[in-house]
């Protein structure tokens, strides 16, 4: 359902989006996302059939060999970084799936109402609440909170987005921060059950069982659909590594699909890249 103005998919208003995804549930089908830091990583990730295309600004920091928690750091301004990739690099080269813009809600340089507006306008379909607070925990975000840089902040950029008629799909990592988007009109709630594991990067200790994220994903996703049933729930990080994590996590937390960055284009990366270098060197020499 392209809009017809563009000639491509992008902008959607947030009925097509949901529009979208309903189809998708209704021919039995798990709603995938993906983040993207690169143009080349957005146009396979649409060919090979994604749901939703979503702009990180640690999608810069993924796909320079760093660590995704680098976009929690304060190494860059994550709002223009998000807004730079979204505008020369992936909008420009995805034909017709939903494209959705990470934004840092809790800048306090920013007036949320106007930085939507340019995420609107430069052709977004939507936002997403990154760098989010509610993954960090302890002392600092107790500081954050006291200091005006609280998670309420992403609440309220949810809010505005509905009315500005954005999509929203956010995440999440407790049952009553479910409850506070939902009641904001988040349109997706996401499960976030810690930085991803595997790979170069990805996290040895700090992790949970995946018994351990099925219930705190059940526990999410059950207090998001008490709140307003139609809300539409995934599950993103932690142990979901593979596909059969992500259908595990489904069938154990009753979610309908996942969100994948560092799974899907960091780890798509790096075996592949390695695995195609290595046959090239054991090609044989011509002397």
């Amino acid at each position: 359902m392209p809009n017809p103005w563009t000639g491509k998919g992008n902008p959607y208003t947030r009925d097509e989006v949901n529009a979208r995804l309903r189809a998708t549930l209704a021919r039995g089908e798990s709603i995938i996302a993906a983040g993207a830091g690169t143009g080349i990583s957005a146009k396979f990730l649409e060919k090979g059939g994604i749901d939703l295309i979503i702009i990180y600004n640690s999608g810069r920091f993924r796909m320079a060999g760093h660590g995704s928690t680098a976009g929690l750091m304060a190494y860059g301004d994550a709002n223009a970084v998000a807004m730079e990739i979204g505008e020369f690099e992936v909008l420009p080269v995805v034909e017709e799936v939903p494209v959705i813009c990470g934004v840092h809600a809790t800048d306090p340089r920013r007036r949320m109402w106007h930085w939507l507006l340019k995420v609107k306008e430069m052709g977004f379909s939507g936002i997403n609440n990154f760098p989010t607070h509610c993954i960090v925990d302890g002392n600092f975000r107790q500081i954050l909170e006291e200091t005006g840089m609280s998670f309420d902040k992403e609440v309220e950029m949810v809010a505005i987005a509905q009315k500005m008629d954005l999509f929203s799909v956010v995440y999440v990592a407790k049952p009553e921060e479910a409850v506070a988007m939902t009641q904001a009109g988040a349109d997706v709630v996401i499960a976030h059950v810690g930085t991803t594991v595997g790979g170069s990067v990805g996290v040895t200790g700090a992790t949970c069982s995946m018994e351990e994220a099925a219930a705190r994903v059940r526990s999410i996703s059950d207090a998001a659909r008490a709140t307003r049933p139609d809300v539409i729930c995934l599950s993103h990080g932690g142990p979901i590594l593979t596909p059969s994590d992500a259908a595990y996590i489904n069938q154990h937390a009753g979610t309908v699909g996942f969100v994948g960055a560092s799974s899907l284009e960091r780890m798509a990366f790096e075996g592949s890249l390695m695995k195609l270098t290595q046959e090239f060197k054991s090609i044989p020499s011509g002397k």
